[in-house]
């Protein structure tokens, strides 16, 4: 399988996956976290983003139904995020200055079971994100284009002062993926 350049470059720079590249072009636009930041990073693995939220110094808890590598001074919860259980032990470390959300399930192939599957995720991702952010903090979440996309976002406007559907050129032209980003929780 042929590898793209950021693939490559991921790896030539230490970084796990070469989705730290959409991270830092998303944080660099919408600065959704700063140096010193509390954040919670659902689904995190391999680890990109934390390494990336590690250069700003941030306090963060990852979470993942899959053991990540470990990273140093970071805290991990191996669980389902819709677990009940789960959502406890994140609980523990609330309030965070931001929630990012990379999650994307395990996909069957049939297109409207899958895109389910995506909506109930990132539909989840935000009611941990209401319930753990404090007041004025962001949420970045990826979502799949479809005709679902709406609910979400209308759910987020009602919470958020600014909500923006964004797709760094950093993510693949043919992919279906986007980010919501959400800054200012009310």
């Amino acid at each position: 399988m042929k590898k793209d350049k950021l693939t490559i470059k991921a790896k030539k720079e230490g970084y796990r996956a070469r989705s730290v590249y959409k991270f830092f072009a998303i944080n660099k636009k919408y600065a959704l976290v700063r140096k010193n930041d509390k954040v919670l990073d659902l689904g995190c693995w391999p680890g990109s983003w934390i390494q990336a939220l590690k250069k700003l110094d941030a306090v963060i808890v990852g979470v993942d139904i899959t053991k990540i590598q470990e990273i140093p001074g970071t805290i991990f919860i191996q669980g389902d995020i819709t677990s009940k259980q789960t959502q406890i032990g994140i609980k523990k470390y609330a309030p965070f200055d931001a929630v990012l959300s990379d999650l994307a399930p395990k996909t069957t192939g049939i297109r409207e079971i899958d895109q389910q599957k995506c909506l109930d995720l990132s539909l989840t991702a935000l009611e941990i994100a209401i319930t753990c952010l404090r007041k004025n903090g962001n949420f970045l979440c990826k979502i799949f284009q479809n005709s679902d996309q709406e609910i979400i976002m209308q759910k987020a406007r009602k919470k958020f002062h600014f909500t923006k559907l964004t797709k760094p050129q950093e993510s693949k032209k043919h992919s279906k993926e986007m980010y919501l980003v959400c800054r200012g929780m009310k």
